[in-house]
């Protein structure tokens, strides 16, 4: 199946003219992630990295994370353009979150920004905030993308998308 980019409204972007390989640049927009009343982490700092046919996922400052609730999980992946990746549980309360944040401890060269970063997967938490709008998590289990009605997709994860 080949995917058709959906037309693109006012004030949106098309994940189909991001590029490939991804890229990662400054945001300034306030992420802000909430889980059992509990800020995890708010930013205005972070990283996003854009890849054509993903949404932004986010990478935040540890600085900027609630200390106390990252717990360095099992376990490794390798991103052909970013490098080795490590996960993370988060810990709030009684409510342990496993392997939902990755972060690159020595990112390549060209990825050297997300040093000192954490992306965290939306779903599991309580609520994800791109300024203020509430995201929807980017179809798969595998991706880490956060969807804002600022972007047009389709978006890559939805069935039949495996080969995009």
């Amino acid at each position: 199946m080949s995917p058709r980019p959906e037309p693109v409204a006012a004030g949106q972007e098309s994940v189909w003219d991001y590029p490939r390989p991804a890229v990662a640049e400054r945001c300034a927009a306030r992420i802000m992630i909430e889980h059992r009343g509990q800020i995890v982490a708010n930013t205005r700092s972070s990283v996003r990295t854009l890849e054509t046919s993903h949404p932004p996922s986010y990478y935040i400052p540890v600085s900027d994370i609630a200390p106390g609730l990252l717990r360095r999980a099992e376990g490794s992946s390798f991103c052909e353009w970013k490098g080795a990746a490590v996960y993370w549980d988060v810990a709030v309360g009684d409510s342990l979150l496993p392997r939902v944040g990755w972060s690159y401890p020595n990112p390549s060269a060209a990825f050297s920004i997300l040093r000192d970063h954490i992306a965290f997967y939306a779903a599991p938490f309580d609520r994800c905030r791109v300024d203020g709008e509430t995201v929807i998590p980017q179809p798969g289990e595998f991706y880490g993308g956060w969807i804002t009605s600022n972007l047009a997709g389709p978006f890559k994860g939805v069935p039949g998308s495996r080969g995009w």
